[in-house]
């Protein structure tokens, strides 16, 4: 025991002082191994922090207050989740039905908690606001800050409080978005009055709202006031209360209590204790799995397999980069390594000092990678809360977590200096004191072995892709295989040298020299294969995605056509400015104008059921209506196998294409833009009749237009699957032929029909096609025109599918070269440290410097060259599996979606390919072997001094 203790003592020692005079190439080592240790710490450290406690979640949603009670949005009692976040009618959504009179016979939200209670009103609502850009979507909220029961809701940063009217406090998002800063007046829309800003604060855990404060009574009530006294609809305000009620807090039979009047309540003391689920009536009524978080899966698997694969590969290549480096320092330390054993040591004592050497840098790549990883993300803490959008509770610290990450360094180490342990414990004395290297005769049994990992690693790849969805399979089946081709590179680097015969004799020798060395060309290929492997992969997976992306883009209109719409309904009197500045600033070829059919205020918005406000609806027949939606629950009042077969009724078919309005007042200008060239509907139109595309809305050749003046009676008559009431309108129609693509309309009805049958318009903007394609400039302007008349609208121009290549991908691309550049730095240290007494034999036959700069520069140019092909068919192989896991993902929600009527047959033709980057590996065999051999060039010294050389 204690020798042994004493002998790993001894080669930690040796180990240490070898690393200490090897600085560069120690400095590299630990480089690779820290960098990774130093992200995951990073990361670690700020996702634990980021996690804030119950407690702390509640002090930002309640402040000092017992609970906070809102409305629940229905017209009946609920049951609800002890968390708040769930809830459901007494009875069930199947059996809830809308019901107009029970809305107005609810009491109000503050009998929902004791009259004897403190409490304070929280309104909000979104509307524009005017800032130094144009228009800015903002909340406006009104609460009491200087009401103790807020403390803790929100932080001010600088300057002060709102203190009457007139004065409201902004979020620090909203200032940096909006241009403006405290001290500046800001105005909503439609405010006849601008509001000075005070101050600044910010929401604790919602750095990145867009808010405007002020005191309760102060904001929007007045601006509600204007609002209607402009003839358009008011604030769609929403309250909620916070309350504290002293002594238990706000208890769960309060809760319950609080459901009955059909309100929510979030309370600090059922979240921090929840009640027995026993005791919970909506786990009574449905079960409680169906309300566990589990989130949205779709892709949940891929991601899984995506992290895995790239973490597993990443800490392979890491031992492949590094054992080469470990490597070089076992062929430059031979002869000390040869007086240990000169001195009675052991093959297993030469072991340990390489090892000790793998365990010495692991162990400083640890330390040194924990402690910047943590001081990174301490003094970054203020920039990674802003772009996580959450100020962290605290640091939360994890000893075990860093531990094991910090274990996971000294192990990286370890494995890496493996082979180099064995490699120079073979070595006999002699040689390591003479420099000889010897002739070892290649290893029958390790490419059997490389080629059993390789179809084994494959296998194991492709059954967790198509039999069981794995992550680990996916990422361990592609970790083995490229151990295998690693296994393999000394039998092909053998291959590879009979191509030498037809190469010129500087490429020749170099060839032939790399494959009579194969011990150490072998390790420097498979650094190269490793970076090259982790490029291909990274690449080959990107590339498939954005073809399979370009492959499943929709346009929404022909190619250069597009519409400029008001995306706001009281914005129409703009509407005639934002014409003319899009005929100025693009080269518009065809301008269609586009009405808007309007029944009651023009000014309302879409589907307001505010007093005064209506629509246009058209009127789908009876029985040309879908069943699946007429039923009284829906879907759900068939069986399965019903509602399947419902699913491919023409009836129901589900929209492919997605525009902005369903039907539209427009000439025959507009089928021009739409490329719609059937000669019956661009005659119809020119003749005044409306054309119909969808052959559901059409019975006997005319469609039914209905005025609807009560939109709450409609909204209530709809929810019953009852006629909603109305004055009707019937017009003539040409039916166009059913394989012409309407890009989502319905119909087309011109000016002069609804003029005809009484039906008041509003301009609404406008389609049009360009000659050409917009450039940026052009848009630019147009951008500009807009933000001039103060109007918000909506323009978009068809461009085709566009590049959604994102700076994480660039990123992650250039990482990865930059890591199979320092391979080959790796391969070419490599390949110096063991040919150097071949560079001093030809200096002592009188070689000209240019000579030996030009043979070592083929030298690890042909050890590039190697490792570039074979990483790349070893970076095929994950790139295959991730993507035939996505496949396979994609089939499930797929058809999940078919069965539950989410996506439709055309949803149902996968497209999931798998595209090599065949330009990105064409620059890697030129530009990876081509550094190699000028990197390996510029460092080979001209004049080097003449040695005696041992003779092999």
């Amino acid at each position: 025991m204690g020798s042994w203790y004493h002998s790993w003592i001894a080669a930690l020692r040796i180990a240490r002082r070898d690393a200490w005079r090897a600085k560069g190439r120690s400095v590299l080592v630990l480089a690779m191994i820290a960098l990774p240790i130093v992200g995951v710490s990073a990361a670690d450290l700020t996702l634990r922090s980021a996690q804030l406690s119950p407690g702390q979640q509640l002090d930002r949603q309640l402040g000092a207050a017992d609970a906070r009670v809102s409305p629940s949005g229905l017209d009946a009692a609920v049951y609800q989740h002890p968390d708040w976040k769930h809830f459901a009618p007494v009875g069930g959504y199947e059996k809830y039905r809308p019901d107009a009179d029970a809305a107005k016979a609810l009491p109000p939200l503050k009998s929902a908690f004791p009259a004897t209670a403190k409490f304070t009103v929280d309104t909000r609502a979104h509307t524009k606001v005017h800032t130094t850009h144009g228009l800015l979507d903002t909340e406006l909220r009104e609460l009491d800050v200087h009401n103790p029961l807020t403390a803790g809701i929100l932080t001010l940063a600088r300057g002060r409080l709102p203190q009457g009217p007139g004065e409201v406090i902004a979020t620090q998002a909203f200032l940096k978005a909006s241009g403006l800063k405290v001290g500046s007046s800001a105005t909503p829309r439609g405010s006849p009055v601008p509001y000075k800003i005070v101050g600044a604060y910010e929401l604790p855990s919602a750095l990145k709202n867009l808010e405007l404060l002020a005191l309760p009574g102060n904001l929007l009530a007045p601006l509600d006031k204007a609002f209607q006294a402009a003839g358009t609809d008011g604030l769609n305000a929403r309250s909620t209360y916070l309350v504290a009620v002293g002594g238990e807090g706000f208890t769960w039979n309060m809760v319950k209590e609080a459901n009955s009047r059909s309100a929510l309540v979030l309370s600090r003391v059922v979240t921090l204790r929840p009640p027995a689920d026993s005791d919970v009536p909506l786990f009574k009524q449905q079960r409680k799995e169906e309300f566990e978080e589990t989130g949205n899966d779709g892709g949940r698997i891929t991601e899984e397999a995506v992290l895995i694969t790239v973490v597993g590969l990443a800490m392979l290549e890491i031992c492949l980069l590094a054992g080469p480096a470990f490597a070089v320092g076992a062929r430059r330390s031979r002869r000390q390594l040869g007086l240990v054993g000169a001195n009675g040591g052991e093959r297993r004592h030469i072991r340990a000092v390489v090892l000790s050497g793998g365990l010495v840098i692991g162990a400083a790549a640890a330390v040194i990678g924990s402690a910047v990883g943590i001081a990174l993300m301490v003094g970054l803490r203020s920039w990674l809360e802003e772009q996580i959008g959450i100020r962290f509770g605290g640091l939360d610290f994890r000893p075990l977590e860093l531990l094991g990450i910090a274990l996971l360094a000294v192990l990286t180490g370890l494995l890496a200096a493996i082979a180099p342990a064995i490699t120079a414990s073979r070595q006999t004395v002699l040689a390591s004191l003479t420099g000889r290297r010897g002739i070892r005769r290649a290893n029958r049994v390790l490419p059997v072995i490389g080629l059993l990992a390789v179809a084994g690693g494959a296998a194991i790849a492709l059954y967790g892709t198509n039999y069981r969805v794995s992550p680990t399979f996916v990422a361990g089946g592609s970790a083995l295989a490229e151990l295998g081709v690693v296994a393999l590179t000394p039998a092909l680097v053998g291959l590879f040298g009979r191509l030498g015969r037809w190469l010129p004799l500087s490429p020749r020798l170099a060839l032939r020299d790399a494959v009579r060395n194969r011990g150490r060309t072998a390790p420097a290929v498979a650094a190269v294969l490793a970076a090259v492997a982790g490029t291909v992969a990274v690449s080959t997976y990107q590339h498939s995605q954005e073809v399979q992306a370009r492959h499943e883009y929709t346009a929404e209109l022909p190619a250069n056509a597009g519409f400029l719409i008001s995306a706001d309904n009281s914005g129409q009197k703009h509407v005639p400015a934002l014409r003319d500045a899009l005929s100025r600033s693009l080269p518009v070829a065809v301008r269609a104008d586009a009405e808007r059919m309007v029944a009651g205020n023009v000014n309302c918005r879409s589907r307001s059921t505010a007093p005064g406000c209506g629509s246009v609806e058209v009127i789908t027949p009876k029985e040309q209506r879908c069943p699946l939606y007429e039923a009284e629950n829906g879907p759900a009042s068939f069986p399965p196998d019903k509602e399947k077969e419902l699913r491919k009724d023409p009836r129901c078919a589900m929209r492919e294409y997605i525009s902005p309005f369903d039907t539209v007042v427009a000439d025959e200008k507009l089928l021009s833009v739409l490329a719609v060239t059937d000669p019956g509907s661009v005659s119809a139109l020119k003749a005044g009749q409306a054309v119909a595309f969808d052959r559901n809305i059409v019975k006997d050749g005319k469609v039914t237009l209905r005025l609807v003046t009560d939109s709450a009676a409609a909204g209530a008559a709809s929810a019953k699957h009852a006629e909603i009431p109305g004055e009707d309108r019937v017009l003539t129609v040409h039916q166009a032929p059913a394989s012409t693509v309407s890009w989502g309309l319905k119909l087309v009805v011109p000016p002069s029909a609804t003029k005809a049958a009484g039906i008041t318009t509003a301009p609404v903007g406008t389609y049009f096609s360009l000659d050409g394609k917009a450039s940026t400039e052009q848009r630019q302007r147009l951008n500009g025109e807009i933000d001039l008349t103060g109007a918000e609208a909506r323009v978009k121009i068809e461009e085709g599918y566009q590049d959604k290549s994102t700076a994480g991908a660039l990123a992650l691309g250039i990482f990865a070269g930059l890591v199979t550049i320092g391979a080959a730095g790796i391969a070419t240290g490599l390949s110096q440290a063991d040919s150097e007494a071949d560079l001093k034999t030809l200096a002592a036959v009188g070689a000209a410097p240019r000579v030996r700069r030009t043979l070592s520069g083929f030298q690890c140019g042909v050890v590039a060259l190697m490792g570039v092909v074979l990483g790349t068919a070893a970076g095929i192989l994950p790139a295959v599996g991730l993507r035939l896991t996505q496949e396979r993902e994609q089939q499930r929600l797929i058809s999940r979606g078919l069965e539950m009527g989410y996506a439709t047959a055309r949803d149902a033709e996968i497209y999931v390919p798998i595209a090599v980057p065949w330009e990105t590996v064409a620059g890697l065999l030129v530009l990876v072997p081509l550094g190699a051999a000028l990197l390996a060039a510029l460092v080979t010294r001209s004049n080097g001094a003449l040695a005696r050389r041992a003779a092999d």
